[in-house]
Order: C-alpha cells, then sequence, then structure tokens
C-alpha cells in the first residue's frame, strides 16, 4: 500500500493549448469567481469541482493560466496550510478520538500510524518545497490547533 509499486494506470489530460470556443465565461470573470469562493471558506479541490459543474469550465489553468492554489495565494486568500495536509490531520483526529474510546482496536492503530507517517513525508516535502516554514513540526497532542 505504501511501497509506491503499484497504482500508475490512470487517465491524463489531453494536451490542448487554446480554451474552448463554447466557454461562456473569461479570464477575469473566472478569477473572480475562484476568489469568491474561496473568501467563502471553499478549499481548492471543491472550487474546481464547483466550478466544472456548476459554471461548466473545465479546466481553470487552460484559461487563466494558473491554479487555483496560486490565484487564492495572489489574493491573499490560501489557507494556512495545504489541502491535502489539512485532510490527513482531520483524518488523524478523528482516528484518535476513536482510539481514545476504543483503545484495543488494534486495525485502528495501525490507520493511525500510516496516517502520522504520511503525514511526516508531507511535512518532509513542503519543508523542501519552502511552502512551509523550516521551524513547522508535528505534534499529535496539538492538531486540533494545526487545524485552527
Amino acid at each position: 500500500m505504501h511501497a509506491r509499486k503499484k497504482g500508475k494506470s490512470g487517465s491524463t489530460k489531453p494536451v490542448v493549448s487554446h480554451s474552448d470556443k463554447w466557454l461562456e465565461y473569461n479570464n477575469d470573470e473566472i478569477v473572480k469567481i475562484i476568489v469568491d469562493l474561496g473568501k467563502a471558506g471553499k478549499p481548492s479541490s471543491e472550487i474546481g469541482t464547483i466550478l466544472r459543474d456548476q459554471y461548466g469550465v473545465p479546466d481553470v489553468e487552460k484559461i487563466t493560466k494558473k491554479r487555483i492554489v496560486k490565484i487564492l495565494k495572489d489574493n491573499k486568500i490560501s489557507p494556512r496550510l495545504p489541502e491535502d495536509m489539512t485532510n490527513l490531520l482531520r483524518q488523524a483526529l478523528k482516528l484518535r478520538k476513536h482510539l481514545e474510546k476504543n483503545p484495543r482496536d488494534d486495525s485502528n492503530n495501525r490507520g493511525l500510524q500510516l496516517t502520522e507517517s504520511k503525514i511526516k513525508r508531507l511535512i518532509k516535502y513542503y519543508k523542501n518545497k519552502k511552502v512551509l516554514p523550516a521551524s513547522f513540526y508535528y505534534d499529535a497532542s496539538n492538531i486540533e490547533l494545526l487545524l485552527r
């Protein structure tokens, strides 16, 4: 599961450099929608889904030449932690609360170990990419403080 050996198959987007002619929204309108959704507290993955399903925008990066996270960062709306790390921290918090009620649940304990190892690998990656400060560290007792 964690050996990075399997799971190489998957779909990729076709390489197209121009935007679709049938699209009703231009660059500025899409950026405004992204900023409004970001101010409403939506994460970037949910913003992309909303743009795809409700507004018919197939690919934000192709139209705006920027990713959703970059647009949010340029408008100073970006979250403190990356979204994938936040999701893993929420999962670890949920597993810890379950372990407090059910201390003999060994499969949950293993799941918590795997989740925390993913968190630590992500922290190392984001420190190297300078997304997180070098002084950032993961403390299991302070997960709730990190999520605020």
